[in-house]
Parts: structure tokens; sequence; C-alpha cells
């Protein structure tokens, strides 16, 4: 039943019982807990083992699927009832995961309202917060161009933890392609004085072709709300290490549903594969020929057997301040990769740069002699 809030569209949603679990022993909120793969009390230590009915996440048949638009963020919002303590929320309508901020209690919304896919796997946190912040601590220790004071007072803020919406392809490629290949060669002239010299010269010859390419897991951002660089950086994720769905992985920690659909999710990835294909054409190209060069290279593909999965893929987020500026950083809540933002020492750029124009002047006085050293400065003073 849909009512309106004030401006905002708000429609009844319910959450899911696997994950508000209560511990057997003292009652606390049990969440997923990353060093045991299952569900574990925070306050007790009580663990429990998340039953699975299958290795992975199906792959599914892209040409036979539904719901393939995009979904609009933050345009609807849903109300839910807290199981515990009867409290009524209101999220954005695309959240999958949060908690109730009265009780605690793990909020886990119904994965099949607003006509969305629901996710068919889940990679789960294999990295704790603890684990999070050390290997932090790491990165930004070799950060070169990040200030000494930065890296010794550089602590995160609380961690949060964030399943992501992705989409993952695989398709068996064929393309036809055509272009030229270069094979250098030595050519003897004569200048102007009379002297002998040489120069290379490219032979250019055409070719052309079939190119075979199988994707396993093409990834594909479904979400829009964050800074892809920054998610890109954290790649790449084990994808062939999911798990289906439960809602118990998502316990305790906040998860969203794709905004991007399938269906554009999809042209992402073909665009992206399509550059693999020509750089790996390219490549064959020059390997097959014994060439030096290759250009013009055209492709055309066709796709086929197409499949696809919708996972949720783990990321801590957090930041920190220096010179009261705030610096965001990710890390991979799979692999524990770090991608972020630091601060940058201008005196050791200034000291970067005056290092390189040293070992150039070095290079022309030795090897291009003092008068080439002259000239430059001339121009310079020029």
């Amino acid at each position: 039943m849909d009512e309106m809030n004030g401006n905002v569209n708000v429609s009844q949603a319910s959450t899911l019982k696997e994950t508000d679990k209560k511990c057997p022993q003292c009652g606390g909120v049990m969440d997923f807990d990353p060093n045991i793969g299952g569900m574990a009390c925070p306050y007790c230590g009580y663990e429990e083992e998340i039953v699975q009915e299958a290795a992975s996440a199906a792959e599914l048949d892209f040409e036979k699927a539904e719901n393939t638009d995009n979904c609009d963020w933050g345009a609807k919002k849903k109300q839910i009832i807290c199981k515990s303590c009867g409290a009524e929320t209101i999220y954005d309508a695309l959240e999958v995961a949060s908690e109730c901020p009265y009780c605690g209690s793990n909020q886990v919304m119904e994965a099949n309202d607003e006509n969305t896919l629901a996710p068919g796997g889940v990679v789960p946190f294999a990295i704790t917060n603890e684990q999070a912040s050390a290997n932090f601590k790491q990165w930004i220790g070799k950060k070169f161009f990040c200030p000494k004071l930065a890296k010794q007072s550089a602590e995160p803020d609380a961690f949060t933890g964030i399943y992501l919406p992705y989409w993952t392809f695989d398709t068996d490629t064929f393309s036809r392609y055509s272009g030229k290949y270069g094979i250098d060669r030595e050519e003897r002239y004569k200048d102007s004085q009379g002297n002998v010299q040489t120069k290379t010269v490219t032979d250019w010859h055409r070719t052309s072709g079939t190119f075979k390419l199988a994707i396993d897991d093409e990834l594909v951002q479904g979400s829009e709300r964050h800074d892809s660089a920054m998610l890109k950086g954290l790649e790449p994720f084990e994808t062939e290490k999911n798990v289906p769905y439960k809602p118990e992985y998502v316990a305790g920690f906040v998860a969203e549903r794709y905004s991007v659909g399938l269906k554009a999710a999809w042209e992402k990835a073909k665009e992206s594969i399509s550059k693999k294909i020509k750089s790996k054409i390219t490549s064959k190209i020059i390997e097959d020929n014994h060439a030096d060069h290759a250009k013009d290279v055209k492709v055309s593909t066709t796709f086929n057997k197409i499949t696809y999965k919708y996972l949720m893929l783990p990321i801590w987020c957090s930041s920190f301040k220096y010179q009261d500026k705030v610096y965001q950083f990710m890390v991979n809540g799979q692999t524990g990769k770090v991608y972020g933002k630091t601060p940058i020492s201008v005196g050791k750029v200034i000291l970067v740069i005056v290092i390189i124009l040293a070992i150039i002047l070095l290079f022309l006085c030795c090897f291009g002699g003092f008068g080439s050293l002259q000239n430059i400065l001339n121009n310079v003073g020029n």
C-alpha cells in the first residue's frame, strides 16, 4: 500500500527474520563475522554456521532476464517496521540492509520489491574492520608524496561495511578484424653535404582474420552513488568465490541494490570487452607477423551465450582528516586492497622535479657536450 508522506512516495516493506537473529545464549543481536564466515554474537561470542545449499550463484540467461531497466536511487522511500521493537523507519527504496536506529536490530529488507531483481550471490566479507585499519596504515605509509606528519597522524574514522551491487557477465565472442602491420627497416641515404646517413622506414602490409575469446565474470558496477574511480581501484574481486545469496551474509552491514540496470550494465560490459578484444587482436597481429607496429585495426564482434550474475561485493569505507581536510578511502572487504586519496607534500614534489632536472642536465653535459647545454641555457635566457 502506497501513501504520500509530504512529497515522498512511501511504500511498505517487510524485513527478513533470518537476519534479526537473537543469540540463544544471551539474547544479543547476531551479525555476520568475517573471521568465521558465519553468524556470531558480539557480546558473548556464540557462533553459528550459515548453511548453504549450493556452492555458488547460478549463471542466468541474459536473453530471458526480466526487470532489466535502471532504478532511480532516492526517488522513492519505504517504511520499515522493526520486528524487534515495533519502531517505524523510512529508508531509501533501494537499500537492502541497515539497522534499526532505535534498538540496533538488523534490518534486511525483502529483495523482491520495487521491481528489482534479487541478488543471486554474495562475496562475503573476509577482512575485518581491524584488518582494514591495519591495511590502511600500511598503505598510507608507502605513499611517497604524502607528508610524513599525515602518515603519522592519520587515523581512520569508524569503518562502515557496505555490500555494493555488481553485475558479472560471461560470453563467448567471435570477432572478424582487418588492419595493417608495419615492419621497420634501416635505409641509407646521403644528406645535403653528401654524407651517408640512415633512417628507419616502415613497410606496411594489410592483414585480416578471425579471433575468439571467452569472457568470464566481466565486472560492472551496479551503483552510481559512489566514486567509480575509487571502486575501480579496489579491483579485482575474486568473484568466483561467491556464495548463493542469503540475507544472513549482510546482517550487521549496510547494503544497497543496483541502480544501474541489467540492460545498461551489459552495454558497459560490451564496451569494456570490445576494448580488451581490440587490444588482444592488435598484439596478435604484431606477434603473428613478427611486426613492429599495427594500425587501422577494425574489429566486428558478435557475443554469444551471454549469461550474468547479480552479486553483492564487500567494501569497507572510511576517511581521515589532515589539516582540516577530509580524505576518503576504501578497502576491499575480500582481499584487503586499499585505494583512496591522500594529501600531497609540495616540498617532496619540488624535490623530485629538481632531481629529474639535475639528471637531465648531467646527461646533456656527459653525452650532448657543453655546447648543447650552453645552447639550452641561451634559449632559456632568450
